[in-house]
């Protein structure tokens, strides 16, 4: 353990599966106390049981403002003052132009930008005193058409713009808190297995540079570190700023 984020207390949303469990391990590894939060009540109890004491389970619907508020106090309870938060929990539901139905996109919208509005507005309000880093998680689609995802591009570009208007109300009114967005090409989680077609394995999905350097995904524990540079202080002058982690797409195109 280095410490980089010693003594810090975080709050990550989606935190027992994904990229959320990858980040909650590494903050723990370098000396935060963590809060997991998750609607999945048994895995989250006994992960945070397997954590050890510096890490915290809270039942947690993110699409539901009560349940933020429930959220951020049982961490002060426990910890003391929010130092971050990290925006992870989302969904992914296909459907293009022809083809969406409107009950996936508001769907989509609930669980993925409504709740980083109100994880924002709410983790500002928890930091403001104090200060400290948000950390919403994007995606390369908030920029880029992807196929067959138009509600799910619109949701992550919504959290690029809530970034930014997040970011500028910090500084304007004068808060030291950060806000970011990571915007990662692909993540190999459960959530993109489920969603992979028939036939496509792991493998022809994993970037690999010298065996598949066409692959677009990468193992969660490849976006943490992203997450981490971000929760430290290390990335002190920056704010309201997209963290490209697309190995060069937005240059080269599909």
């Amino acid at each position: 353990m280095t410490g980089r984020v010693k003594d810090k207390v975080a709050l990550v949303t989606g935190g027992a599966s994904g990229v959320g469990l990858e980040v909650v391990k590494l903050l723990l590894a370098e000396g935060a106390k963590v809060a997991i939060s998750d609607i999945n009540i048994e895995t989250g109890e006994k992960l945070a049981a397997e954590l050890g004491e510096r890490a915290l389970f809270v039942r947690h619907d993110v699409t539901c403002e009560s349940d933020w508020t429930t959220a951020i106090t049982a961490v002060q309870q426990r910890f003391g003052a929010l130092n971050v938060l990290v925006n992870n929990a989302g969904i992914l539901i296909a459907g293009d132009m022809e083809s969406g139905r409107i009950e996936d996109f508001r769907r989509l919208f609930q669980v993925n930008a409504e709740s980083v509005f109100m994880g924002c507005q709410q983790g500002i309000a928890a930091m403001k005193a104090q200060g400290g880093s948000i950390i919403n998680m994007a995606s390369i689609s908030s920029w880029l058409p992807v196929e067959n995802y138009a509600g799910y591009s619109a949701t992550k570009a919504a959290v690029s713009a809530l970034t930014r208007a997040a970011a500028l109300k910090c500084r304007k009114q004068g808060y030291s808190i950060r806000v970011n967005s990571i915007h990662p090409d692909g993540i190999y989680t459960p959530m993109m297995a489920a969603t992979l077609p028939r036939g496509v394995t792991k493998e022809m999905v994993l970037h690999d540079a010298t065996r598949n350097r066409g692959g677009r995904a990468y193992m969660p524990e490849r976006i943490a570190p992203l997450v981490l540079f971000l929760a430290s202080d290390e990335s002190s002058v920056i704010s309201g700023s997209e963290l490209h982690a697309d190995n060069a797409i937005l240059g080269m195109g599909l």
